[in-house]
């Protein structure tokens, strides 16, 4: 059985590299992987052991806690200890699961995680592997935020943020150069990322509706012109690294085989474990309820999650911001910092929001604020982060048993496209509220603006890691508070 993805096979790679350019060279993170070579001398090494599902169960756990650099980085860290070194999947497998991860709304390196362990070790071992990938980044991320609002006023903490803010801008900038150099390969494109930045800048049109028009457009675009909304293929699973448990030629097992019944007995459960504590959330505190209304809010958010993070960004502080007031532009901003910084998605920010509209609207009384916003923040990661793992429990049976391409690449094509222009707004509304902290009546902040240069010089021209860019910023910052 022959599942390599050819270099004319038309998947879509919405928002990412190439398999060759996330595993070779990628040039934002410090994870870099070495590039994919023929290893045909070690092509008669023996197959692997059996893997248990403890062993399973301590890599995932060592996974979320150095799963840095965002998707690109995860993946590359997945396919080095996972195809290079342990050979639990092969080359052509792990790219056969990538490209169905890529497909879905929500995080595809937690996605593609989900669908290893669940390929490996049925149901729960799938669900171990996406949970871990998860758990380490929110319980860091609670400790962080508290240590922000607890402490965030203090001079060295103020100082940090002050360098850091400039430098987030400029990760958004070119998150949005990085994307439309992939993306905008036509006069078509272009039209539409130019669109969605007029309606979500100029006309405040709602994110979920500029991702259902371009939906539309590249829908009606690959019908009528099929070759201007086709994606740009792949390199092929090129390199052999031995046998591996789940090989080129391993037969799908009884579990990832689909089935009518499972498929049924699945979207149950998944209603379930959706309705169960939105009803509960209902009773206790209303529908208008905080808690309630994140919960709902961030539902919606992980269905508009299409190429990662930075797509849906601008509906959660349109959301989160603009209409509910769960937190400010600044603390948005400082936010995402924080998610840069630690491991896990990016998506992961949410957490972030959550416990800040918990901890200061004190839900639970003055005397609870952090239960409030823990409670906050887990509500929120179990909502955006259950239809990931519904998504591949469901779709993997699909995906093992027909091998065949996906072919849904125009109305992503173009929903890529209006991405770039949704998220250089993003980037303007960051940069408006660093530039001028008091609005365009105040002052021009001229220290952020070199702040934000030099950052954007260190990540487009010399290709320096987010990390690497962030902790230069802030101690820069912290240099300009304390010392001048």
């Amino acid at each position: 059985m022959n599942t390599a993805p050819t270099a004319n096979d038309q998947r879509a790679w919405p928002l990412s590299e190439p398999p060759e350019h996330r595993y070779c060279k990628h040039r934002r993170y410090p994870n870099k992987a070495k590039p994919l070579r023929d290893t045909a001398p070690d092509q008669h090494r023996t197959k692997p052991e059996a893997v248990s599902l403890r062993d399973a169960f301590l890599f995932w756990l060592k996974l979320g806690f150095i799963s840095f650099g965002g998707p690109a980085g995860q993946i590359s860290i997945m396919h080095q200890e996972l195809v290079e070194r342990r050979r639990w999947i092969s080359e052509r497998r792990f790219l056969h699961a990538l490209n169905y991860c890529m497909l879905l709304p929500g995080p595809e390196a937690q996605q593609l995680a989900t669908y290893i362990g669940w390929l490996m070790h049925r149901t729960w071992g799938g669900v171990i592997a996406g949970v871990l990938f998860v758990l380490p980044s929110l319980f860091i991320l609670i400790g962080l935020s508290w240590v922000y609002l607890a402490f965030g006023e203090t001079p060295a903490v103020a100082g940090l943020f002050y360098g850091i803010k400039p430098a987030v801008t400029a990760i958004v900038v070119q998150a949005a150069h990085r994307i439309g150099s992939r993306a905008l390969k036509n006069n078509w494109m272009w039209g539409i990322a130019a669109a969605s930045f007029i309606a979500i800048f100029a006309l405040n049109v709602p994110f979920p509706l500029i991702v259902l028009g371009a939906a539309l457009i590249g829908y009606l675009g690959g019908r009528l012109a099929p070759d201007t909304f086709k994606s740009g293929g792949h390199a092929a699973a090129n390199a052999s690294f031995g046998p591996a448990l789940i090989d080129d030629d391993t037969p799908t097992p009884e579990h990832a085989r689909f089935s009518r019944w499972k498929l049924l007995r699945l979207a149950l459960i998944g209603a379930a474990l959706w309705l169960l504590p939105m009803s509960l959330l209902t009773a206790l505190f209303g529908w208008d309820g905080t808690l309630t209304q994140m919960s709902w809010f961030f539902t919606k958010a992980a269905l508009l999650t299409f190429g990662g993070a930075y797509a849906v960004l601008p509906y959660v502080y349109q959301g989160a911001v603009g209409h509910y007031g769960w937190l400010t532009p600044t603390q948005m901003i400082d936010g995402l910092a924080l998610g840069e910084t630690t491991p896990g998605p990016l998506i992961m920010v949410v957490a972030f929001v959550g416990f800040i509209g918990g901890y200061v609207q004190q839900l639970f009384g003055a005397d609870h604020v952090f239960l409030a916003g823990a409670v906050a923040a887990s509500l929120v990661t179990w909502f955006t982060f259950l239809p990931s793992f519904l998504f591949i429990l469901a779709g993997g049976p699909l995906v093992e048993a027909t091998h065949n391409e996906l072919k849904f690449t125009a109305p992503l094509t173009a929903i890529t496209a209006a991405v770039v222009g949704v998220i250089l707004n993003l980037a303007c509304f960051f940069g408006y509220h660093v530039l001028w902290p008091n609005g365009f009546g105040g002052h021009f902040d001229w220290p952020s603006a070199l702040i934000a240069l030099a950052a954007a010089i260190a990540l487009l021209r010399f290709k320096r890691g987010v990390i690497e860019v962030l902790v230069g910023c802030a101690l820069i910052g912290l240099s300009l508070k304390l010392f001048i």
